[in-house]
């Protein structure tokens, strides 16, 4: 009522610039009422009322003027300069209209305000708490749980999510190694947790105490401060940690590989032995400042080996008194070759095409300790600075306080459907679970595309266990697996689809576009799938950045 009287008390100037009296006043009265369902004013704004009202004229007067009343009369929109010119009075009369609109509903909401009180408001009815669903782990798996649970109950609000996470980014870890050998800016493989979730409340913090009798658990939080949940079903999907197997020097001296700090760590400390390295004229010190050793000959190893054998040998030139004979890059491992993820005529090629490039192998040998200056391997010693672990990782060591089984590794014992038995509210998945395919019986191994399949199927059997149906056994097939070696080569081993047990393998730079291709499909967000290629575009022109972006005194 307030809309249609203040729309009949505005509408002369409308009234006056159209062809029909009684078609503006119509037409006022009608945008009047819109206008007062649509927007509640705020007692006594009268300038925002007014301003608001009158900037709606002009849309209203491209729809009905422009638009609507040129076709009702059978004729096509006039966008030309002349018919612009013609329609400017009736654009007038719009924004006239709108500002005396404006203020005459303003001032009538305010008179029913103060005659007849506020509106009664709706009485609704009473919501039941909602169900609280937390994932412990922003990782791979924790944030791919997070995310299909939103997808799977959609607008259903009878229940509530919340991720926990020591960090706020998702970090990409296949690209973590581009960042070591100073090939891709750190922020660039990392997504934000808050932006990639709609729905879930993120909490960031480190879980430090778990209790499955009454479903609760306390987050330590900045400063000593901590906070207590209470969950109806909890996620764990912690991910690991490294195992240093019990060598203490190593776990106090080497460089760890698992986060991005890791990784920024790692590539100032490289450009930290090279400033050292080219003021010294001892050779055999500086041979120890630029020898750089990685135990485990593995992925995270070998890429790693690849990005920081590229990175030293790229930014030669710009120390003089350097030459490549000074650089030695070593990789440790256990086996007779490489990457045993892969076959094993990959591994060797990858092993071949690295040593080409100057990186060195000591296989069958493992690290047994390490001092200032010094690695100790089992068929001797090397001397260098530089020490990074990537040889062992074990779950999350929160897991063995929960009081459920565990395998050998650590991780939580759970069934085909990533439920722990005897405790249908307790879901493990990723580095956290000792998990067996429902179809195959086989042990699925701790990946990355492991832990986002099994997230996919958690949501829905979180979702089937809240609504009492049947849960979903977890099977996958792998794809098959990459691994870049650096200098635009990387091997890869994909699986034949409808074949599974058959597989392609692919070598040398249609490998290393694969990886490249592959990975940045699977990285998560158009903004940084755009940031990572435009740094693979300038590395293709411009020289390695040697900027150090902490200090490391």
């Amino acid at each position: 009522m307030i809309g249609a009287i203040a729309g009949l008390a505005a509408a002369f100037p409308l009234a006056l610039t159209q062809e029909n009296v009684l078609t503006g006043i119509s037409l006022a009265i009608l945008v009047g009422i819109v206008y007062a369902v649509a927007f509640r004013p705020t007692p006594r704004a009268y300038a925002d009322s007014a301003m608001t009202a009158a900037a709606l004229g002009v849309p209203a007067w491209v729809v009905f003027g422009v638009i609507l009343f040129p076709l009702f009369a059978a004729e096509m929109p006039e966008w030309s300069n002349q018919g612009m010119r013609d329609l400017f009075p009736e654009l007038i009369g719009w924004v006239l209209y709108g500002g005396a609109l404006g203020l005459i509903a303003q001032a009538l909401n305010d008179l029913a305000l103060a005659k007849l009180g506020a509106e009664p408001e709706r009485a609704r009815p009473a919501m039941p708490e909602p169900k609280h669903v937390v994932i412990l782990g922003g990782g791979f798996a924790g944030m791919t749980t997070a995310q299909n649970l939103e997808q799977v109950f959609g607008a259903d609000r009878s229940v509530a999510f919340t991720l926990v996470s020591e960090t706020n980014a998702l970090l990409f870890t296949p690209m973590l190694a581009e960042v070591a050998g100073s090939s891709l800016e750190p922020s660039h493989i990392s997504t934000p947790l808050r932006t990639s979730l709609r729905r879930t409340q993120v909490v960031r913090g480190r879980v430090s105490e778990v209790n499955l009798e009454t479903r609760s658990l306390r987050i330590a939080l900045e400063e000593g401060a901590t906070r207590d949940l209470v969950y109806d079903h909890v996620v764990f999907a912690l991910g690991a940690v490294s195992n240093y197997l019990g060598m203490q020097n190593v776990e106090e001296l080497a460089f760890d590989f698992k986060s991005l700090l890791d990784a920024i760590r790692i590539r100032n400390h490289v450009i930290e032995m090279f400033e050292r390295a080219d003021r010294e004229t001892d050779v055999e010190m500086r041979r120890e400042m630029l020898t750089f050793v990685i135990a485990g000959g593995g992925f995270a190893g070998v890429e790693l080996a690849g990005a920081l054998n590229d990175f030293s040998r790229g930014i030669l030139a710009d120390y003089p008194n350097l030459s490549p004979a000074d650089v030695q890059i070593v990789v440790v491992h256990s086996r007779d070759h490489i990457l045993p993820e892969l076959s094993e005529s990959l591994g060797r090629y990858a092993q071949e095409s690295m040593a080409l490039r100057g990186v060195t192998f000591r296989l069958n040998c493992r690290l047994t300790d390490c001092r200032p200056g010094c690695v100790v391997l089992s068929d001797g010693e090397v001397r260098a600075r530089t020490l990074v672990w990537t040889a062992g990782t074990a779950p999350n060591p929160l897991l063995k306080t929960l009081g459920v089984e565990t395998d050998r590794r650590g991780a939580v014992i759970v069934d085909s459907t990533m439920s722990v038995p005897g405790h249908p509210e307790v879901w493990a998945l990723g580095d956290c679970a000792a998990l067996k395919d429902g179809r195959t019986g086989n042990a699925c191994p701790p990946t990355a595309q492991f832990a986002l399949r099994e997230a996919r199927t958690l949501a829905h059997n979180i979702r089937a266990s809240l609504r009492g149906r049947t849960l979903q056994p977890f099977h996958f097939d792998s794809l098959g697996a990459l691994c870049v070696v650096g200098h635009h080569t990387a091997c890869a081993e994909l699986t034949v689809p409808f074949a599974r047990r058959k597989s392609m393998r692919f070598r040398g730079l249609l490998a290393w576009l694969l990886w490249r291709g592959i990975y940045l499909g699977k990285l998560p967000g158009l903004e940084r799938k755009i940031r990572v290629l435009t740094d693979w575009v300038i590395e293709l022109f411009f020289p390695r950045d040697i900027v150090q972006t902490i200090d490391l005194r």
